[in-house]
């Protein structure tokens, strides 16, 4: 019998890891170095503002510098709770409760079962786009303001607030491209989703029209398939992928956090 290639497992985010196995291809480690990467990322302009900042000679502090604390640590946590909720409890990603529960054969469940509306991939596109944008707005304003107040701290860290910026403006419009590209990405999955319950509920149709032994055994198969259950599947996978993006989206705030606590 022959065995389906064993994928290369990934050690990435698991952003990258739950793509790859959604959209179903084969992602491999990348042999660059991320200074390689990086100087293919950045342009010439930013190649310079990044060495002016590493190597000039550090901004200027404040005097009165306010006290980091849990007012910071709460509002990065007030932050990610509430771009957590937009996402697990949002409507559109919300499971159907209305199916029924499986019946005795493929036929007897479709014949039962609510019938399913039209699935529209556009709707989940254009949701995932706009908590895209929530999240872009909410993580940005919140680094912002911690780098302004690592800015007041030692000539180091006023530095490292340099960099960050740098990186943030340098970066930030490659990382819109590159994420706003996983709609598309699941947009096969969902094709594939439907395309797997069809077949396999016309199948165990045909079978039990037949009336031949294959019937039993198709539905088998099928018994713990409702018509529509996919959907609720597809959901709950763009759930997880926006939970994931939302994770590597605040690690640039989770770094300014771990500096501040150290300054």
């Amino acid at each position: 019998m022959l065995q389906a290639p064993q994928r290369t497992a990934l050690s990435g985010p698991a952003l990258i890891r739950l793509l790859a196995r959604l959209a179903d291809v084969d992602a491999p480690e990348s042999r660059q170095s991320l200074s390689d990467r990086l100087s293919q990322w950045l342009g010439w302009t930013d190649a310079i503002a990044l060495s002016s900042a590493l190597s000039g000679n550090p901004p200027a502090v404040t005097a009165a510098a306010r006290s980091f604390g849990s007012a910071e640590e709460s509002e990065y946590v007030r932050a990610r709770s509430s771009l957590a909720k937009t996402i697990t409890g949002d409507s559109v990603f919300a499971a159907d409760r209305r199916r029924g529960s499986a019946h005795g054969s493929a036929h007897a469940s479709s014949q039962n079962a609510p019938v399913e509306p039209a699935a529209d991939y556009a709707v989940f596109r254009q949701r995932y786009l706009s908590i895209q944008q929530s999240m872009e707005m909410a993580i940005g304003n919140l680094r912002g303001r911690l780098r302004g107040m690592l800015a007041t701290r030692t000539p180091a860290m006023a530095r490292l607030a340099v960099v960050d910026a740098v990186m943030e403006r340098a970066l930030g419009e490659r990382e819109r491209t590159l994420l706003a590209s996983v709609p598309g990405l699941l947009a096969g999955h969902f094709e594939r989703l439907r395309a797997a319950e069809q077949a396999t509920l016309a199948a165990a149709e045909a079978a039990d029209d037949a009336g031949s032994d294959a019937a039993s055994n198709a539905a088998s198969n099928t018994a713990a398939l409702t018509p529509g259950a996919w959907l609720n599947v597809f959901r709950k996978d763009m759930q997880s992928v926006l939970l994931a993006e939302l994770d590597v989206r605040l690690q640039p705030v989770e770094g300014l956090l771990a500096a501040l606590r150290a300054s």
